[in-house]
């Protein structure tokens, strides 16, 4: 699966980029993502597949716990149920 931002989430990232702050512009609240979270946002380009997005993040990351695969799963669902992300497809690409 590829993924890219939603057209409709507006982002502010620090200089350091370990934390960014989006909004969909349909919630009331922000996200604010910071370190590893932050990491997977950045990689979420519309060309890498979450494959691709799990390997640069297993050459940046220690995974000790061995719950890297799922817990990325599990964040871009979160991140799609949000819809802060789509599938690429979803944008004609």
């Amino acid at each position: 699966m590829i993924y890219r931002h939603s057209t409709n989430v507006a982002q502010v990232r620090t200089e350091s980029a370990n934390r960014v702050a989006l909004l969909h512009l349909d919630a009331n609240q922000p996200v604010v993502l910071e370190g590893t979270a932050a990491a997977i946002w950045e990689l979420i380009d519309g060309q890498r597949t979450v494959q691709e997005i799990l390997a640069e993040l297993e050459a940046r990351f220690d995974d000790e716990s061995g719950q890297m695969v799922s817990q990325v799963a599990d964040f871009l669902e979160h991140l799609q149920k949000q819809h802060l992300i789509e599938p690429a497809s979803a944008a004609g690409q």
